[in-house]
């Protein structure tokens, strides 16, 4: 798999995990799918993803994205 593949995956996944916990937890959870989006929103402005620098220290081979 690649980083951007990876980055993605992970981004669906905090997706799924807060409407998840926003439905059987706490309403508050939304606020964590607002803050996966503002994260998606700003890479895709200034090419810098926190993610992406994790997961390629953890040596996942880049892709085309980051």
């Amino acid at each position: 798999m690649t980083l951007d593949r990876s980055v993605l995956a992970f981004a669906g996944f905090m997706v799924l995990v807060s409407v998840a916990l926003t439905a059987w937890v706490s309403p508050w959870f939304a606020w964590l799918t607002v803050f996966v989006g503002l994260n998606l929103l700003q890479s895709a402005f200034t090419g810098f993803c926190l993610a992406a620098v994790v997961f390629r220290k953890l040596g996942l081979r880049p892709g085309s994205a980051f």
